[in-house]
């Protein structure tokens, strides 16, 4: 801090006087100064110090007004009177000299006595204030100087100590080097003497050194004489006061603890808020730091840390977009502000809040606008991975057979696999009649497991195959030798075939009296199922469910398809398979029969079937056992569903509980949207599907009064069939169109024909529920119109060229975003915009493609005559020359009929 001050004596003081003597007259009542206050970081301030006095005046003998001596002002000046030295008479001589030559000018000026000695009195303070300053800075640059001396001297010992102490240890070092390179040499005595004199020496050596650096005093101990001043000791960089408080740093053990240490005078007392003229006028070296300083350090670094945040480079992110997505959620996604979001959107005139929901598009829009990229994902992506690999050769081994067992009821289909299973089966279902699916694993002789399947009929096999799920490998048609070929017969003779799987005949109940094996053998004839002896490929066992008889031969006949279809899958993999049935059990939940066709299934894994998922509680085989696994083409019952599945649903081990709940969640509203916006299985849209080449056969079902009216149809539709498109009769029958005839062609996609026949309720219900249309013919012709129709859906049309015209090329030109272009004249018939182009050159065909623009005095036109000038260009082709020739031409499809 430093001070100037103004005021320099009295002498430079003018007395206010007015316009005219012999008025009154005024002086200052005030004796002002100004004292300059420095702070940190370059501040400083001007603060005006005042001393106001008190005056009174009085009429005096002239009549004259006079002010009347203030009683300290007459004590200061009888003190100083006695003060003066008697001895010092060349100051009294100054005094009296000064105080005459004032006297001479307070005459001349017309002062009064005491204003006279006030004056003189003033002058005197002046003058010895002058003598203290004086005095008081010869003093401080004594101590300045005696300072600076303790220190130079003390930094001066501290290095010659620093010097002994390196000096002390480098001879300490060469000491024990010497006395190893002795010992090496000389005996092991001699090295301990030589070791220790030079270490000896070395000890000697620093403890003189710390003797001599000890000589002089520290510098804060140095003696003063009585009425002086002590000299302070300087502080080093490492003992510098600390104001404000103590951050630790990374290895000072001296900051361990935050401490805030204020500054306070010698007495120890700390110093006030309000600030003297004295306090001001001492040094500064104790002062503390400002609040506002330490303010304005802070609102430094902040603005500091936003142009860091601003200068940053922006993270590009993938952004994760789904069909439709809130403006809150899509922020989150890219780390973005939601009002940023909102002002892009605001920018392409869309109006939303954060909690509404945007398309796919729009959020594109927005997060290429931001800097970010995109990747959109569909709702049917929940899907993905859900589809069974394809294995390796070396990953997969053999598994049993997966047989079905088919035929029409009391045909003796659960007796067979009774007598395999060595259980009474039949006795325990309602009539002896299956009314559920059951799945059994049984061992050959050979001990070979086989899978079987045994249906009520063959509506439960038609409901998995409708929903793609082919389970089996073979199917064994039970056929009685008594009863022959029935209606359920002929249907799983369809149903085997529509599901291409190969077929083995067991003639049943060979018996009984009237058993005729070899008729039913010739039956099967009219069906297309040639059996071995009949020289064809299908194999036949004639067996009795009853005593046994040729049950081997029946399971040596599946042995052997199996060798030839060489069943084989991966046990190793995520266990997949189909439900083969599904129930409610009171105490066990829902509970679905499940075949295993790939992997291993075990207790606990998390699985999605149908639109059903669950965790895998317990497992119980064909016998009723609990076991900790199923291997592939194992029967086993699942318990820990949370709904019921449907029969024929993929049954598929999946990760975790999100995934399964979210893949049955996707399932789920798939369905209520198929349910609600289900599309009619029409002759139309079957037309349609016909005509974009989807199908290379045309399935129907036909079922008419009489047996006749059905082989004339079929016959005539078969007449129909050429090498590129054939009628498939899926299944024919005499009587009513029955249920069993809507599943089958909702399995097949197949057309239901019905000839002077009707449907039953049950069939129309099941018709209306899957949407499959139900056509009634009463005359043959109608209905082979419309099958013909259908039929000339699958011919590919015939496509027809039509010459337009000629042009050759004149010059060529490149324009921008267009690519080459040829400047031509039209030399025959005309050109057309988007027509079919040949490039001519040397009258050989080089390119072939389609005409990109047609332009005629830079306007876009849709054609151009003969003889007229133009601009083409080709699409994705820009080898042109000039006196090339373009052929134009168009293509021109017809329609093909049967």
């Amino acid at each position: 801090m430093s001070t100037d001050n103004n005021n320099n004596g009295a002498d430079s003081k003018q007395p206010l006087r007015l316009s005219k003597p012999g008025k009154l007259e005024l002086r200052k009542t005030v004796d002002a100064g100004q004292v300059k206050q420095s702070f940190s970081h370059g501040r400083s301030k001007t603060v005006v110090v005042e001393k106001r006095t008190k005056r009174t005046f009085e009429r005096g003998v002239t009549g004259k007004m006079a002010a009347v001596p203030n009683q300290e002002l007459a004590e200061g000046l009888a003190n100083l009177k006695k003060s003066a030295p008697a001895s010092d008479e060349g100051r009294a001589d100054a005094a009296r000299r000064a105080a005459e030559r004032a006297f001479r000018d307070d005459s001349a000026e017309g002062l009064t006595a005491s204003e006279r000695e006030k004056r003189i009195a003033v002058l005197e303070q002046a003058k010895a204030r002058e003598a203290e300053r004086a005095e008081q800075a010869a003093e401080d640059a004594a101590r300045r100087e005696q300072e600076r001396k303790a220190r130079e001297a003390g930094e001066r010992a501290r290095q010659e100590e620093l010097r002994q102490l390196a000096e002390a240890e480098e001879a300490r070092r060469q000491a024990e080097r010497t006395a190893k390179e002795t010992a090496t040499t000389a005996d092991p005595a001699a090295a301990a003497v030589a070791a220790e004199t030079p270490a000896t020496a070395a000890a000697a050596a620093s403890k003189e050194a710390l003797a001599d650096a000890s000589v002089e005093p520290p510098a804060d101990k140095i003696r003063t004489k009585k009425g002086e001043t002590p000299v302070r000791p300087q502080r080093g960089p490492e003992e510098a006061p600390v104001f404000g408080r103590v951050k630790k740093g990374k290895g000072g053990e001296d900051q361990s603890k935050k401490t805030t240490l204020r500054a306070k005078n010698d007495s120890g007392r700390r110093r006030g808020s309000r600030l003297s003229v004295a306090d001001a006028l001492e040094g500064d070296e104790d002062r503390m730091r400002s609040l506002s300083s330490i303010r304005r350090q802070r609102e430094r670094e902040k603005q500091r840390a936003k142009e860091a945040l601003a200068t940053q480079q922006k993270v590009v992110r993938e952004v994760v977009v789904p069909e439709t997505i809130t403006v809150g959620e899509l922020a989150n996604r890219m780390a973005e502000r939601s009002g940023d979001v909102i002002r892009e959107l605001m920018k392409m005139g869309v109006m939303a809040t954060v909690n509404q929901s945007i398309d796919a598009d729009t959020a594109e829009l927005v997060v290429a606008e931001l800097g970010h990229t995109i990747r959109r994902v569909a709702a049917a992506d929940v899907l993905e991975g859900l589809s069974t690999p394809q294995d390796e050769d070396g990953a997969v081994a053999s598994r049993p057979p997966v047989v079905t067992v088919m035929g029409h009821v009391d045909h003796g289909k659960t007796s067979i696999l009774d007598f395999f299973r060595k259980a009474n089966v039949v006795s325990g279902e309602a009539g002896g009649i299956t009314q559920h699916i059951g799945a059994y694993q049984v061992q050959s002789a050979g001990g070979r497991l086989i899978t079987f399947l045994d249906t009520p009929g063959h509506a439960a096999f038609t409901e998995m195959r409708a929903r793609g799920a082919n389970v089996t490998d073979m199917v064994i048609l039970v056929v009685a030798a008594d009863d022959g070929i029935m209606p359920q017969t002929e249907e799983a003779i369809a149903h085997a075939k529509a599901a291409q799987v190969p077929l083995i005949v067991a003639v049943n109940k060979i018996d009984r009296p009237d058993a005729d094996p070899l008729r039913v053998e010739q039956a099967l004839l009219q069906y297309e199922v040639q059996v071995e002896s009949m020289g064809g490929e299908v194999q036949v066992a004639h067996v009795s469910a009853i005593n046994g008889d040729g049950m081997d031969t029946l399971l040596e006949a599946v042995e052997l398809q199996a060798d030839i279809l060489d069943l084989k899958a991966n046990a190793n993999a995520r266990a997949s398979g189909a439900v083969v049935e599904a129930k409610m059990e009171k105490g066990r939940g829902s509970v679905a029969t499940v075949l295993i066709q790939r992997g291993t299934l075990n207790v606990g894994d998390v699985f999605v079937a149908g639109t059903e998922w669950g965790k895998v509680r317990a497992l119980v085989n064909d016998q009723g056992q609990q076991v900790k696994q199923a291997e592939p083409a194992t029967p086993i019952e699942v318990l820990g569903l949370n709904g019921t599945p449907v029969a024929g649903d993929e049954f598929i081990v999946v990760e975790s509980e999100a995934r399964a709940r979210e893949v049955a969640e996707f399932r789920q509203s798939k369905a209520k949207e198929a349910a609600s916006l289900a599309s009619k299985g029409s002759l139309e849209s079957m037309f349609s599907a016909l005509k974009e080449g989807s199908a290379e056969e045309l399935p129907i079902v036909i079922k008419g009064d009489v047996h006749g009216s059905v082989e004339a149809i079929i016959s005539t539709l078969q007449k129909l069939s050429t090498d590129e498109v054939k009628v498939n009769v899926l299944h024919q029958g005499v009587g009513g169109i029955t249920e069993s005839d809507i599943t089958l062609a909702r399995a097949s996609q197949a057309m239901v024909v019905g000839f002077n026949v009707r449907a039953n309720a049950q069939a129309r219900d099941s018709a209306k529920r899957d949407g499959i249309d139900i056509r009634y013919y009463s005359i043959i012709y109608e209905l082979v119109d419309d099958v013909k129709a259908l039929m000339s859906g699958l011919l590919k049309p015939e496509q027809r060229e039509n010459y337009l015209g000629y042009a050759s090329i004149l010059e060529t030109f490149n324009v921008t975003k267009v690519g080459r272009v040829a400047g031509c004249r039209i030399t025959d018939g005309i050109v057309k915009r988007g027509a079919k182009v040949r490039l001519l050159r040397d009258d050989t065909v080089i390119h072939e493609g389609t005409l990109k623009t047609l332009r005629r005095f830079k306007d876009e036109v849709r054609e151009v005559a003969n003889g007229l000038e133009c601009g083409m260009a080709f699409e994705n082709y820009q080898d042109i020359q000039v006196g090339d020739q373009i052929e134009c031409f168009e293509i021109e499809e017809i329609a093909r009929a049967l």
